[in-house]
């Protein structure tokens, strides 16, 4: 096992250490889709439709069947991307009738309201796809859907009042939805119109309609090295978002923590240095998930942590201006809150020794029916959001504990060992799920201690047997748009979580029937 965890370690390393690229993200339906539509000249076409027919589920649906909020949006987009095509590409025609059986059969999530959890920006984007392809496939036309198209009213009444949508902003990452001419927006320093592959794709191919005189060598390259990023190796199969560059190392290094992992001697430097660039982008205004984009509360809240984590101090307090009420609000104007910012801010705060009774009683009195927090606007899995509730509600708190989480994360272990919200285990979950315990081991008596010993070396054997050093994972459980992967943040969690399940004896070696602080970090 010592061998292991130094090939953990040094994969761990070798992942922190290429954090200065963009960031990797998996391949998205949507955005390719929108892409093939809109680009001009799609570099290579063939392989990207051929790609974008061989993610089609067997239901005739595009998009993880465990999760059927998140399908509207990329089966739409595939139909009309494969309709439109000239010439079809083989196997367009099954794939179409396909598609048409899985629309006519499937429920409408949105008749009676917008679930919390919904992709983000479906307002403006389902109701523009189903317009065009209503004449496809007449089930697609209005009031399916209709609570969307509601909201989308709401939200482009919004935007007609501005005078001016400040670049980076929040609306600019669904542009393609609303922009309706190139001179509308201006890519940003990396090319991207709101670090959206899509709008790119949809503003450059504007842009050569109109003749403009627009950056669109840059845009392209843009496109192409977001492309990359996916690691998929077909120019055109693009991501959901990019880049993420500050995202990347602030999540990364956040689980690092919630696993004990921060401080480790083998991971100090590559640490330092991702913790002081981290530094340098915080400013009084906060840090959005890229250099170019708007600050938001969750970007800026975890940046904040790890800064502080790193044994530097902030001398400027940049959570404050997203607090609203009993809350933190992600974007000001945002369709619903996020539990998870609320969650992240508290937990940031509490590491900055600034108290926020009201937004932690936000948290506690957040959960569902069945004792955990879900319904959570950025992650499809409830164990997200609970693993970080626990870590924001524990820290500071030697007392503290939740029977209700601890009881449901031990009764919904599978039997084969790990956890999962869908239809099967994933080693992303099964880690969040090891993050909670960790913190909660201490805290409980020497029975139940020795049962989440157990728990926990079933988990092991069943990451062990999932192990494949340095393989990027793919199962998208991110809301974006739709689901999506962020791969290196997912690895860096999986390999945390691996190495907390390798290392539990030793870790909790030495405690007592005292309810303690979690032994190692402080969480």
């Amino acid at each position: 096992m010592h061998a292991l965890t130094e090939n953990i370690l040094a994969e761990l390393n070798t992942l922190l250490s290429d954090m200065h690229d963009g960031g990797y993200v998996g391949p998205s339906v949507y955005d390719t889709a929108q892409l093939l539509r809109a680009h001009p000249h799609p570099p290579d076409r063939v392989g990207a439709y051929r790609w974008l027919i061989e993610q089609q589920h067997e239901d005739g649906g595009w998009g993880n069947p465990d999760f059927p909020l998140h399908r509207q949006v990329p089966t739409v987009a595939a139909v009309l991307a494969l309709h439109e095509a000239q010439p079809q590409p083989e196997g367009a025609a099954a794939a179409l009738a396909a598609a048409d059986a899985y629309l006519t059969q499937e429920n409408d999530p949105y008749a009676e309201g917008i679930p919390d959890d919904a992709p983000i920006g479906v307002e403006l984007i389902l109701p523009q796809l189903c317009r065009q392809a209503a004449a496809l496939f007449p089930p697609l036309a209005y009031p399916r859907y209709g609570a969307l198209y509601e909201a989308e009213s709401a939200r482009l009444g919004k935007l007609k009042s501005l005078t001016t949508v400040p670049s980076g902003h929040p609306l600019f990452h669904s542009w393609e939805s609303w922009g309706r001419s190139s001179t509308e927006a201006t890519p940003d320093a990396f090319g991207s119109v709101g670090i959206s592959p899509s709008a790119t794709a949809v503003w450059l191919g504007r842009a050569y309609a109109e003749n403009s005189a627009a950056p669109h060598e840059r845009t392209a390259r843009y496109l192409h090295k977001a492309s990359r990023a996916t690691g998929v190796g077909i120019d055109g199969v693009v991501p959901n978002v990019w880049p993420i560059d500050v995202f990347e190392p602030c999540w990364s290094l956040y689980s690092l923590h919630l696993a004990g992992l921060f401080s480790h001697p083998t991971l100090a430097t590559v640490v330092q240095t991702l913790a002081a660039n981290i530094q340098t982008r915080l400013t009084p205004r906060g840090v959005g998930p890229a250099q170019t984009f708007a600050s938001d509360a969750d970007d800026t809240a975890i940046a904040a942590a790890v800064v502080q984590l790193s044994g530097h101090s902030l001398t400027f307090d940049p959570l404050r201006q997203f607090e609203k009420g009993d809350l933190f609000v992600t974007f000001p104007g945002e369709r619903n809150p996020s539990l998870s910012t609320t969650i992240h801010a508290v937990h940031a705060l509490s590491l900055l020794g600034t108290a926020a009774p009201a937004a932690r009683a936000y948290i506690e009195n957040g959960k569902s029916a069945d004792g955990v927090w879900k319904n959570e606007k950025w992650h499809a899995s409830w164990l997200y959001p609970t693993s970080h509730a626990v870590a924001a509600l524990a820290h500071g708190m030697p007392s503290w504990r939740d029977n209700d989480v601890l009881n449901k994360i031990l009764g919904t272990q599978h039997p084969s060992g790990g956890w999962g919200a869908g239809s099967a285990p994933t080693q992303e979950e099964t880690a969040y799920a090891l993050f909670a315990l960790h913190i909660m081991n201490d805290r409980v008596d020497t029975d139940l201690r020795e049962k989440l010993a157990s728990v926990v070396a079933r988990a092991r054997e069943w990451l062990l047997a999932r192990y494949q050093p340095n393989q990027l994972p793919v199962t998208p459980l991110w809301i974006g748009k739709e689901l999506y992967c962020p791969q290196r943040v997912v690895r860096v969690t999986e390999l945390a979580g691996l190495w907390l399940a390798l290392n539990w004896d030793a870790l909790h070696a030495d405690v007592g029937d005292a309810l303690t602080e979690p032994q190692g970090e402080r969480i």
